[in-house]
């Protein structure tokens, strides 16, 4: 067994909220769980115990939570939580309403900005009002084309207070991009702003506003939210209006409305890269509660802390992170570029504002190692107690470098779930040691497995990440799928009655879990299942490598790995590094891993949530279509794939 690269102090397991709730567990029923193993196993097998107590411990506000916690606890999916209850999501996440800041606002232009709880209370109100009166209600979809701002955070509380439902991309999608979206969905109201800062250039929202609404009839009101100007030119926008102009400035109190359990909170979307994006439909209840768990249990937020994820509005770490304010904590919303001005500018804001919880990807661990930037010589870090990261797998040599250059005594956690489930099934403990590359544990209440192709739980291999009971924050289905059918293929086609994620992983010996790729862009050469993450790995170790993408490419009757590999500035591939590639991928892992081509490439192609699209580069290099590159931040790296010369011998 590897040594732990960090252990928490026992003052700071006692301390946490954590350490709590396994008190509280124990002196309700009367148990004795001793660590987090005890306590996963007993939410795990008495999970409508375990919610029912989340539930409490959380403080969610509701008419009632009532006596039945669970309905059709065998059916995967049909199963209901809490269907007595009735909440307004809204309500819980502004519960507080004094002077501590809610949240604080950083640009990429050195803006800042900071609002209290009470003055969010009153700012949502006021737009509560305006939007009731423009005649949205209960199951009403109201739309954000919106960079990370305070006003975007309002605008979904004012949406949700009403019962109404939220749905928001980045404003650095393509038209046809948001099309594929809020086309399927049909908002009544869209949020905009006239523009947004990235990588020092400042770019026009509302130019691409036009042309959605040319498609968008059903749109009845476009309020615009000044962001780059301080009274933007709208006339073009057809029924567009100021923000300013449409709030009710006189309204000081929200009417919550409250709505069940599973009423519809959030539409989102898959990434969409094999098709158009799949609208997936998350509860009311089932986000709250489930961001509760992960707030308060696996990050141990307090009132004291502040929060931050590096995140945009089209992404699901967007929704994960304003649901702090249920814990009354401070949120920190930063739009434009983590490297622009300069590599460092997440690390001054996170000194000048006491970032106690930083949130980010494994790619921006990996790209700041890269750069040389050394967090803890240059930064007073002392606020910082954990460091959280997803996206990908975090590659072993990631979390050494957190550890070694940002901070020694901190919570690293990798953490892992998704859009589908607006949540994680694996994340941070913060009562349980770090081991390089594991994600500490499986969440609390969440039966996650390791299934082999027969359907059987297995340990000391690989095999599919599964859940095998329902859990609150299951979607509620896919909009326009009246019978259910893309809703149970997505998830449930591969075990019956069990959701199958579509992650290949590995339970661990330190019950934690290791990540390695998606299922469906595993590599199989010579009948040998490989997780890309694997490769990846080992690449990272390669100094002159900046970033690299692995496929398997149907040869001969099997399958060959490939490696594309995109060199550091200044660099590029010889046969030196092109043998020092596979020297350490072989010491590392098999023969097998070992890739028979690595090819230089100028670009990697990207989702706009930043993760890679193995599929679409496979697809390419097949000679077979990509279905909608407008999920893709890059398009245009996908033709620097097509007919390879490397890849016909």
């Amino acid at each position: 067994m590897s040594a732990p690269l960090w252990q928490p102090s026992q003052s700071r397991v006692e301390s946490s909220q954590l350490h709590k709730f396994t008190q509280e567990v124990n002196q309700r029923f009367g148990l004795s769980l001793n660590d987090y193993s005890d306590l996963y196993q007993w939410s795990v097998e008495n999970d409508q115990d375990f919610w029912s107590l989340m539930w409490d411990y959380g403080g969610i506000i509701a008419d009632q939570k009532g006596d039945t916690v669970l309905v059709d606890g065998d059916k995967m999916p049909g199963a209901r939580w809490f269907p007595e209850s009735k909440l307004n999501f809204a309500e819980n996440l502004l519960k507080y309403r004094d002077d501590r800041t809610a949240l604080v606002f950083r640009g990429e232009k050195d803006q800042r900005s900071a609002i209290t709880y009470a003055e969010l209370y009153t700012k949502v109100a006021q737009l509560a009002a305006g939007l009731k009166k423009a005649g949205v209600g209960k199951g009403d979809r109201v739309a954000g084309f919106v960079p990370n701002c305070a006003e975007t955070v309002i605008a979904m509380l004012a949406t949700t207070s009403l019962g109404a439902v939220w749905s928001s991309c980045s404003p650095d999608f393509g038209i046809n991009g948001v099309l594929d979206r809020f086309g399927q969905i049909k908002p009544k109201v869209l949020f905009t702003t006239d523009g947004y800062y990235y990588s020092k250039k400042t770019l026009n929202s509302l130019e691409r506003v036009e042309g959605i609404l040319q498609h968008l009839p059903e749109i009845e009101h476009v309020v615009v939210i000044p962001f780059v100007e301080e009274t933007p030119e709208i006339g073009n926008i057809n029924n567009g209006v100021l923000l300013g102009d449409f709030i009710d400035q006189d309204a000081t109190e929200v009417e919550f409305e409250r709505v069940s359990f599973d009423h519809p909170l959030y539409i989102m979307y898959s990434s969409g890269t094999t098709g158009v994006p799949k609208c997936i439909v998350h509860s009311v209840g089932g986000t709250l509660i489930q961001h509760l768990k992960e707030h308060i249990l696996h990050t141990d937020v307090t009132r004291d802390d502040v929060l931050f994820y590096y995140t945009t509005c089209g992404w699901m770490m967007w929704n994960w992170l304003v649901s702090g304010l249920a814990t009354g904590c401070t949120v920190l919303l930063y739009d434009g570029s983590p490297f622009h001005p300069r590599p460092n500018i997440l690390w001054n804001i996170a000194e000048e504002e006491g970032i106690s919880i930083f949130g980010t990807s494994a790619k921006y661990i990996a790209a700041l190692e890269k750069v040389g930037e050394k967090p803890r010589e240059t930064h007073n870090l002392e606020k910082l107690k954990a460091v959280l990261s997803t996206g990908s797998p975090l590659a072993h040599e990631s979390f050494e470098y957190v550890y070694r250059d940002i901070k020694a005594d901190l919570c690293l956690s990798s953490i892992s779930g998704g859009t589908d489930i607006v949540s994680c099934f694996a994340l941070g403990c913060p009562t349980r040691p770090v081991y390089a590359g594991e994600l500490q544990c499986r969440g609390l209440g969440m039966a996650v497995d390791i299934y082999g192709d027969t359907g059987e739980p297995v340990r000391g291999d690989k095999g599919e990440l599964v859940c095998a009971k329902p859990f609150p924050s299951m979607p509620i289905g896919f909009w326009n799928d009246d019978k259910g059918e893309k809703y149970h293929s997505a998830y449930f086609d591969t075990f019956d009655n069990i959701w199958a994620h579509g992650d290949y992983a590995e339970v661990t010996e330190n019950d934690g879990l290791i990540i390695h790729g998606r299922s469906d862009a595993v590599l199989n050469p010579g009948g040998v299942r490989i997780g890309t993450a694997e490769i990846y790995r080992q690449v990272e170790k390669v100094d002159q490598v900046m970033e690299s993408l692995c496929i398997g490419q149907d040869w001969q009757d099997d399958v060959r790995v490939v490696l594309f590999v995109r060199m550091k500035e200044g660099e590029s591939l010889n046969a030196d590094i092109e043998k020092e590639i596979k020297d350490t991928i072989r010491a590392n892992t098999t023969p097998r891993h070992v890739p028979a081509k690595i090819i230089e490439i100028a670009d990697i192609p990207r989702t706009i949530s930043g993760k890679i699209v193995e599929l679409a580069v496979r697809n390419v290099v097949h000679n077979r279509p990509v279905k909608n590159t407008d999920a893709l931040a890059n398009p245009e790296a996908l033709e620097l794939y097509k007919d390879l010369p490397q890849l016909q011998d």
